[in-house]
């Protein structure tokens, strides 16, 4: 039986999404030049780091980390639905460059990144067929890459295992380590 064509399928909508952002031109982060719009983003690792050596590689084929900025307000139902009149996606470039940054065992010379704007509607939808599909490592073994300082009453939290591995955020420093780095980075796929 021939299954007919629905271009609304999870899966079609899905593959336009990766298309779509893998036939952006790759930049330096953050990127250089400043911008408007909500979006979704995949940063790449083209480092010498030895347990990266499965996804470090200059075609950029695969994301270490994909994530979204959505327009301020969004969670409270107060944003506008005009890419243009916010610049969330730019900021949220530049938070995570400050991380890398931070962060003593990374270089920004050792990243690039991809980003599409994209309508409000889609963008959280848009980062779940990311992740899906690439499966990051900094979204799925090593996370806790995109978060913030959790605040002064939530110091009981553990610490990322992103700043168990990189360590170097002043704010992930006073947070409790449940696991060594040696134990994470055999989870990776490269240690199997």
């Amino acid at each position: 039986m021939t299954v007919p064509y629905n271009p609304l399928d999870y899966q079609n909508l899905a593959q336009s999404v990766v298309r779509a952002l893998l036939e952006r031109a790759a930049t330096e982060l953050p990127p250089p030049e400043p911008f408007s719009g909500s979006g979704v983003y995949a940063l790449y690792y083209i480092g010498p780091l030895p347990y990266y050596a499965f996804l470090a590689s200059e075609e950029l084929k695969t994301p270490i980390y994909v994530g979204k900025a959505v327009p301020s307000g969004s969670r409270k139902g107060s944003a506008t639905d005009v890419p243009e009149a916010n610049s969330a996606l730019y900021r949220r470039l530049g938070e995570h460059a400050k991380s890398i940054q931070q962060a003593e065992n990374l270089r920004m010379d050792e990243f690039r990144c991809r980003f599409l704007v994209v309508e409000p509607v889609w963008i959280t939808l848009a980062e779940r067929f990311l992740i899906n599909h690439f499966k990051p490592v900094w979204n799925t073994v090593i996370d806790g890459f995109g978060n913030h300082d959790p605040g002064r009453g939530r110091r009981a939290m553990r610490r990322p295992r992103w700043d168990v591995v990189h360590p170097g955020r002043p704010w992930a420093n006073a947070l409790n380590a449940e696991e060594t780095e040696a134990e994470i980075i055999a989870s990776l796929p490269s240690a199997n």
